[in-house]
């Protein structure tokens, strides 16, 4: 559990995503349309999921479901995706807008409430500026408009590697033990329980971008094959 203060979490996110922001701003209808680096969405589908997911959180912060179910949220998402640029950036201002001043309304009480995110995954509520600031900073990457996993600020990349080799332990789809081991120090374990099978190596961000399905995990050395990892 991080011992970052909510409010610290906050100004982190509200930077990235002022950057997000000015990048989504410089793009036109035609680049929106253009494809992503996500297989099957173009940039507007990526745009209209941060704006949907900045509602989602709101939702959670209010105490009701991410979602109504998973087709909704799907559905939502290829509604909104085609829209003109001017729409999409209105919509991802405004709902980026919504879900920072619902944040700054919290206090060091109720940011200790457990809240229910999606697929029955519960946590604190003070998780939720840097879930948010893992989709803005994540998603910007895959917008394929110049910002890439290098970009990343290091702080996010070393709390995010630990996130997601978090959420992989002890995960039904990874029977394998695993060390990600970072060189310039920092070692996280993931997969099965005991002794790592697999020990792999590499820059944090080239961690970050294996365990996060971005690369293939070229660049990394590791001791066998690297196992296949769940989805995110």
């Amino acid at each position: 559990m991080s011992n970052i203060p909510p409010a610290t979490d906050n100004a982190l996110l509200q930077a990235s995503s002022d950057r997000l922001l000015a990048a989504v701003s410089s793009l036109d209808d035609a680049s929106l349309g253009a494809a992503s680096h996500l297989p099957g969405w173009t940039r507007g589908h990526v745009v209209a999921h941060l704006a949907r997911n900045a509602d989602a959180l709101l939702n959670v912060l209010r105490g009701g479901p991410m979602y109504a179910d998973e087709a909704v949220r799907e559905a939502d998402i290829e509604r909104d995706a085609p829209r003109v640029h001017a729409e999409q950036l209105k919509d991802l201002r405004e709902s980026a807008s919504r879900l920072a001043a619902a944040f700054a309304a919290e206090d060091d009480a109720s940011w200790e409430r457990t809240v229910e995110l999606r697929n029955g995954v519960v946590d604190r509520a003070g998780s939720l500026p840097f879930r948010r600031r893992a989709e803005v900073e994540l998603h910007h990457v895959d917008l394929a408009i110049g910002y890439t996993l290098d970009d990343l600020p290091a702080d996010f990349v070393e709390r995010e590697l630990a996130a997601v080799a978090e959420r992989f332990e002890g995960h039904p789809q990874l029977a394998d033990s695993v060390e990600l081991r970072a060189e310039a120090g920092g070692i996280h374990h993931t997969g099965a329980p005991g002794e790592p099978a697999v020990v792999v190596t590499g820059t944090a961000t080239a961690l970050l971008g294996w365990v996060t399905g971005r690369t293939d995990g070229s660049g990394l050395s590791a001791n066998t094959a690297l196992p296949v990892l769940p989805g995110l």
